[in-house]
Parts: structure tokens; C-alpha cells; sequence
């Protein structure tokens, strides 16, 4: 007998948990891991680009190591298949295919006390309390 999963479309990903939740989860993973407590602000505007590239249907967001060793977060757009983004065709006026690459982005902002945060202007979300 074979079991078939049913796998959510990658656009279906996601659910609003509110701010009770919300703020308990990171509250809970802040306390278990007290040296990861940070947080990253990405603007609407990279983040309109990204949704809005052909097929793109999520975002995949990746831990990562900016230039200068400090913490930060590398994001692409993601297809149904959940493939990353890279490459876009685009038909050029002679009718030939050309590719594009996709939006692989950077530069998001430390939130405060993330201890990547000196000399960086830093955004208050006021989404978790002072523990």
C-alpha cells in the first residue's frame, strides 16, 4: 500500500500566528539559544521585487556571513517546485531568449541587540518586550 502526501503549494506557506504566539516562540528559542537573539529588519521594497519575478510563488531565507564576518540574512524568490529563482528568461525584440539573473538579496538591517549592530542604524520593531 503506498501513502501519498500532500505537500502545500509553496505560496500557501506561512500562517498568521498573532502576537501571543509570535512573541512566545522567540521568546522561548531566545532563551534556549541566548547567543543567537537577533533579529533582521528587509524592507517591502526588495521584497516586491523578489515576489514579483515570473513564477516566483515564496521567499527561501538563509542565515549568512556578510563581508565583514557580521550576521545577516541572504533571501531569493522561490518557485512552486521550491527551486531557487537564479536565472529569468526574458525575450528579447529579436525573439531570441535571453536569462536574467534573479534576485539573490543582502543588506538587511540588525535589529538592536544584535550584537552585529555597531555602527549600523538599527530599526526597533517593538515586536518582542523586554524579557
Amino acid at each position: 500500500m503506498q501513502t501519498q502526501t500532500q505537500q502545500r503549494p509553496i505560496a500557501q506557506i506561512g500562517e498568521h500566528v498573532g502576537i501571543e504566539l509570535g512573541t512566545k516562540l522567540v521568546k522561548d528559542y531566545f532563551d534556549a539559544y541566548p547567543e543567537q537573539a537577533y533579529g533582521h529588519v528587509i524592507g517591502r521594497a526588495i521584497m516586491d521585487k523578489i515576489l514579483a519575478q515570473p513564477g516566483c510563488e515564496g521567499v527561501v531565507i538563509y542565515p549568512a556571513l556578510n563581508e565583514n564576518g557580521k550576521k545577516t540574512l541572504v533571501y531569493a524568490g522561490i518557485d512552486a517546485k521550491g527551486k531557487a529563482i537564479v536565472k529569468i528568461p526574458i525575450v528579447k525584440t529579436d525573439g531570441v531568449i535571453h536569462f536574467e539573473d534573479g534576485i539573490v538579496a543582502d543588506r538587511s538591517i540588525p535589529s538592536p541587540g544584535s550584537g552585529d549592530d555597531e555602527g549600523v542604524d538599527t530599526v526597533e520593531t517593538d515586536i518582542i518586550p523586554e524579557w
